[in-house]
């Protein structure tokens, strides 16, 4: 061989060898962009899992809501069915007395005891309404006010009557100082 020959050998070589750190560095590529392309996959099903778990926390909260709202009309319903059962149970004292009240009646010849008897069981009523936060609206010597009174009739009075209350024809209620029934009333004209 010739020493041409022997030079075009050595760069030969030489160029093989460079080509093959190239070679080298594409599969080096390669097996970099594999491992990027799982490290993309990562973020993509780590989101895909946290995706999935706040679908089953929405799943459940919805769940939740659901059954609280059918728990609320329930209650709701059951309100209003037995709302008046505390009333009803503290009325009934009231019946009693006026049941033996009745039957007593017939057998007394007392009138005065029978009156007695009946306010006492009219104030035990009261007493009852108060406890409720039920209150008697009082008219006596009151100024007329559409917010309490409803006037059923105008009376000619004197100078000192005109606009109060004369006589209360139906006794008027507030509830937990709400109006729930006006006094009728006949006003001083």
């Amino acid at each position: 061989m010739s020493k041409e020959n022997k030079n075009k050998e050595k760069e030969e070589i030489k160029v093989e060898n460079e080509a093959a750190p190239e070679a080298v560095n594409e599969e080096t590529s390669a097996e970099e962009t594999n491992e990027v392309d799982e490290e993309e996959k990562d973020p993509v099903a780590e989101l895909t899992e946290q995706l999935a778990e706040y679908k089953d926390k929405y799943l459940r909260s919805v769940a939740e809501f659901d059954n609280y709202r059918k728990h609320t009309l329930k209650e709701k319903a059951e309100l209003i069915l037995n709302g008046g059962e505390k009333t009803i149970v503290a009325i009934l004292p009231v019946i009693d007395d006026m049941e033996r009240a009745i039957a007593n009646n017939s057998k007394s010849d007392d009138i005065e005891a029978i009156k007695e008897g009946f306010n006492l069981i009219h104030q035990k009523f009261l007493k009852i309404l108060e406890g409720m936060g039920v209150k008697q609206i009082d008219t006596t010597d009151a100024d007329f006010d559409t917010e309490y009174h409803n006037a059923i009739a105008m009376l000619p009075m004197g100078e000192e009557k005109k606009g109060k209350v004369i006589d209360c024809v139906k006794t008027g209620y507030t509830l937990n100082n709400k109006v729930i029934r006006h006094c009728d009333v006949a006003v001083g004209e």
